[in-house]
């Protein structure tokens, strides 16, 4: 009988053991972060990206990278992706702030926190939302310019925007407007969509200087749009402003060849690296702001 005991006794351990090592194993596999980016075709956010990747290393992470190549659509089936392998959160900087929605509450369904990058979600639950403050960045660039030609009896304005629907579209378009609309020397020629991609800003302003080439000053939403402005520019002889906003490497070395005047730099990286902290503070059910911003600054010659 004594000896049937230890056997059970034995055998109860065992089981014990088992549960646990299985429950460790569990936990380990579980330790997977999603990021779904607007594009890789963007070197802010290839350096988001980095960003991130080397906070989950540090950090004991695997990082799950998707790009959504700027198509809602591919945004919410990477989403859909990302659940199905398990993550235990989040990371998505928005194709466009109204058409995430969907692929917000897609994580919601599934219960899992949901982190916005740079762009925000117009709808479904967001844990929290990791960002410059781009109407501050807009409004550093209005000042900016009115500091270079505050004395001109006219400043005429080019303003490229991005996305139509980015809460960073709208968010540094409404910063750079509540400086310039109050100044009556300031006149905007043009306020065009160029999708925060360089291509579509040279031909943008290409069209702009067709109609009128009696230009002071150029703002684009980011620095892709600004380097592509700054092509036309150069290409018309126009001795123009031009100031981007990113602060990113190509956009650095313009403003070093003289190229273009200013950006108003973010730190992408730290947005990426800031977004997996978060991440594993939740995955710990530790409570995180709501709204969390990284900082600004003005980089020139």
């Amino acid at each position: 009988m004594k000896s049937l005991k230890r056997i059970l006794a034995l055998g109860l351990v065992t089981i014990m053991a088992m549960g646990s090592f299985m429950g460790c194993s569990k936990n380990e596999d579980s330790k997977k972060i999603g990021i779904v980016l607007s594009t890789l075709n963007n070197p802010f956010f290839v350096t988001m990206k980095n960003g991130a990747e080397e906070e989950a290393k540090k950090l004991g992470y695997e990082l799950i990278v998707l790009d959504s190549q700027d198509d809602p659509v591919k945004e919410r089936s990477n989403v859909e992706d990302l659940i199905q392998l398990g993550v235990v959160a989040l990371l998505i900087n928005p194709t466009d702030s109204d058409a995430v929605v969907k692929a917000v509450e897609v994580a919601n369904e599934s219960n899992i926190p949901v982190i916005t990058l740079d762009r925000q979600a117009n709808g479904g639950e967001v844990t929290s939302h990791i960002a410059s403050d781009n109407v501050k960045g807009g409004a550093m660039a209005a000042e900016f310019a009115l500091e270079q030609l505050g004395d001109s009896e006219k400043i005429n304005v080019v303003e490229l925007q991005g996305i139509p629907g980015a809460s960073a579209t709208r968010d540094r378009g409404a910063g750079f407007h509540s400086i310039l609309d109050y100044n009556s020397n300031v006149s905007f020629v043009s306020s065009q969509a160029a999708d925060f991609d360089r291509q579509k800003g040279l031909s943008v302003m290409e069209n702009v200087i067709q109609g009128n080439k009696d230009i002071q000053v150029v703002f684009a939403h980011n620095d892709e749009m600004a380097l592509g402005a700054a092509k036309a520019i150069k290409a018309s002889n126009i001795n123009a402003i031009i100031i981007g906003f990113d602060g990113g490497d190509d956009a650095l070395d313009a403003i070093e060849k003289g190229e273009m005047t200013a950006t108003v730099a973010q730190q992408p990286d730290l947005i990426g690296a800031l977004g997996v902290q978060l991440a594993e503070k939740i995955y710990n059910g530790e409570k995180v702001d709501k709204e969390i911003a990284a900082d600004l600054k003005i980089v020139s010659q």
